[in-house]
């Protein structure tokens, strides 16, 4: 079943040769080149099924570019007229065809908690009060639990916080001595 009549797509000639320049480029992500061959096939008049045939993606897909087009498409038009440049221009284009951001889940620690994490990984362990040369994770779970800084955190979790940084314990005392 054909699809009802498709959102029309115009393009000015300057956002033609843009969008023409962003397929051709060797380092644009391949995901907004196949965004910008759905408005470029829909702006030569081809509908929903045609386009998602020939790029091999879902009428769905082709839809939700299609609108996300049209709804800014009077912007880019209006902008043009004040005689915007090419290259903001294409910012702005790039920006509609652009993936919209996703939820994902919040952090679970904090800047300044993992900040206080490698600190305290930084400290002496024997002037903390433990009986070893060197910290442990597990060790460092239960002086960061006690000192409060989080309420719960896994040895893998601090083994990864320190991974990342290659932080070094200095040899002296990197502050000023009174």
């Amino acid at each position: 079943m054909p699809d009802p009549r498709p959102l029309r797509i115009k393009l000015s000639q300057q956002q033609r040769t843009l969008l023409e320049q962003v397929v051709r480029r060797y380092s644009s992500p391949q995901g907004l080149v196949q965004r910008v061959m759905v408005v470029l096939l829909a702006a030569e008049g081809m509908n929903n099924s045609q386009i998602a045939q020939q790029l091999q993606l879902a009428r769905n897909t082709v839809r939700r570019w299609r609108q996300r087009w049209s709804a800014a498409a009077n912007h880019m038009i209006s902008m043009e007229g004040e005689g915007i440049s090419d290259k903001q221009l294409l910012q702005m284009m790039v920006a509609v065809l652009a993936d919209a951001p996703r939820a994902g889940t919040p952090a679970t620690f904090t800047t300044e908690q993992v900040v206080q994490i490698v600190a305290l990984a930084c400290e002496s362990p024997p002037r903390v009060g433990h009986p070893v040369s060197h910290w442990t994770a597990q060790e460092l779970v239960s002086e960061i639990v006690k000192r409060g800084i989080v309420e719960q955190i896994s040895p893998r979790s601090v083994g990864r916080f320190l991974k990342r940084g290659n932080f070094t314990t200095p040899s002296k005392s990197l502050l000023a001595q009174c």
